[in-house]
């Protein structure tokens, strides 16, 4: 079964780094960035997705490990 990238289906241009709720589908029980491979999402949000993830951790959104 070919998984299908979440923002190309719901047609997101920008991935908001505000968007706590999105980004934290996208991070493991670890707090570490989950691989495409596991979410499915293509190359071009891949890298989108980690830049918002990384924003969102250094402007203390989203923590940087779990509890």
């Amino acid at each position: 079964m070919e998984k299908s990238c979440y923002f190309c289906q719901e047609n997101i241009q920008q991935i908001d780094f505000k968007d706590t709720a999105t980004l934290r589908n996208f991070l493991s029980g670890q707090g570490k960035i989950l691989p495409p491979r596991r979410t499915g999402v293509c190359r071009k949000h891949q890298r989108a997705l980690a830049q918002a993830i990384k924003r969102a951790r250094a402007m203390a959104l989203l923590s940087f490990v779990s509890r």
